[in-house]
């Protein structure tokens, strides 16, 4: 079991909801954040938003799934920052689940 976590902006979530289905991962939470990032870093985790003092609206979407669903979702939402608008790629992280109930 793996958690899947992936921030885009609001105007992507129907695109990263057909990438889900393809990924066969059909139970997905959202959730609505405010992206922000204050001065310029050369960390990956400060360059996850915009640079600069601006705000973006963005979603955080979630899901519980099997390893397999997690790697194929990454997989296309890889292809897909390849493919789309390169300011505002899509960010995606895979994290274990040890235990569940």
């Amino acid at each position: 079991m793996k958690l899947l976590v992936v921030t885009c902006l609001k105007e992507c979530v129907g695109d990263i909801s057909k990438i889900f289905k393809e990924a066969n991962i059909n139970v997905f939470s959202t959730s609505e954040i405010i992206g922000q990032k204050q001065g310029k870093g050369t960390n990956f985790l400060e360059d996850w938003f915009a640079s600069g003092d601006e705000k973006v609206e963005s979603m955080m979407i979630f899901t519980f799934t099997p390893s397999a669903n997690a790697k194929k979702g990454m997989e296309l939402i890889k292809i897909y920052n390849e493919t789309h608008d390169e300011k505002f790629p899509v960010r995606t992280f895979i994290m274990p689940v040890e235990k569940f109930l």
